[in-house]
């Protein structure tokens, strides 16, 4: 009987931590955005935090300007897992100050990557070409797509803010003067279009594009160096369609966070400790975007693969009794 009771209060006592547990987290909120990447780690945030910390989380549709917007003056969503903070910087600072919204860590741990491109087989037989230097002393390599007596730099479709900043450092470079055309590609399929066309065919290729994204999973590509980074420049500059005098600069990385709101930080330090020790590298985010376009998988397929495949790296992530939990999780998938 001693044992029996023993036992009960034992079970008793596991059941009503767990309980208390779930209890304390309640109920998150995620921010479901709408490009792949975000969805993927929205959908791997939900099933971490549900299945290993015990929350009722669920995911809510969104975007940066309106989620960050109403976790600042709503409080609401709890959790936004990928937010690119160049566009809502002022507005970041001013919910940080007042305590409504807290950074809690890096959704992408290289930043958001933009920056000048070429194909890594040109660069394995010339290795200049991984520099602006060694691009345009090879101009003629790089054909335009209307005209094999002209050289092309392909840059961003109308429209596209990277579209003044590529202009901006073709004039600081001078471009024109070594003898590339700038070419707008006219969509962003097509700019796409453009790499693969030349990654098939094994031909040269220079121009604009950004990470992470799948076609810079599926097409291996090196950033050319361009030889100094000057940040302040660069945003007071090089972004601005009246830049006078533009002077040449790489494309600084784009901080990519986690933000919570202060209350779900302050309520939740478990979850908090998790969403702040997490982070995806772009040579792997990357490779799942391309996973995710080959099998044309959404959010919620992507999610399962990466736990399934990738243990190693987000069990570096959380306690090993998250661990276990979402594993056995998993199992029942």
């Amino acid at each position: 009987m001693k044992k029996w009771l023993y036992g009960a209060v034992c079970t008793f006592g596991l059941l009503t931590t767990a309980n208390a547990n779930a209890a304390a987290c309640g109920k998150v909120s995620i921010a479901d955005m709408n490009w792949n990447s975000a969805t993927l780690i929205a959908h791997i945030d939900k099933f971490i935090l549900k299945h290993g910390y015990g929350c009722d989380a669920e995911l809510v549709p969104g975007d940066t300007m309106p989620t960050g917007t109403s976790m600042v003056e709503k409080g609401e969503p709890d959790v936004a897992p990928e937010f690119w903070t160049s566009n809502f910087k002022a507005a970041l600072a001013k919910g940080v100050e007042e305590k409504r919204l807290r950074v809690v860590g890096d959704a992408l741990v290289d930043g958001g990557e933009e920056g000048f491109w070429v194909p890594d087989y040109m660069v394995k037989k010339d290795a200049s070409l991984a520099t602006i230097q060694g691009v345009m002393a090879n101009v003629k390599l790089f054909k335009h797509p209307e005209d094999p007596d002209k050289s092309a730099f392909m840059s961003c479709p109308a429209g596209w803010g990277c579209q003044v900043t590529n202009g901006n450092i073709y004039r600081a470079l001078e471009m024109e003067n070594a003898g590339f055309d700038l070419v707008d590609p006219g969509s962003g399929a097509a700019l796409a279009g453009s790499i693969a066309k030349a990654y098939e065919r094994g031909e040269a290729w220079f121009g604009y594009y950004w990470a992470p994204t799948a076609v810079l999973g599926k097409y291996k590509m090196v950033k050319v160096d361009v030889g100094v980074t000057d940040a302040d420049h660069f945003a007071n500059c090089l972004t601005q369609a009246e830049c006078a005098d533009p002077k040449p600069s790489m494309y600084p990385p784009s901080p990519v966070k986690t933000l919570t709101t202060e209350e779900f930080a302050k309520n939740n330090p478990a979850a908090t400790a998790y969403l702040s020790k997490r982070g995806y590298k772009n040579a792997n985010m990357n490779e799942l975007l391309a996973w995710m376009e080959e099998e044309q998988a959404d959010g919620e397929i992507a999610m399962e693969h990466f736990l399934k495949t990738q243990e190693a790296t987000w069990g570096a992530w959380v306690p090993a009794d998250v661990a276990a939990k979402v594993k056995k999780a998993l199992s029942n998938l």
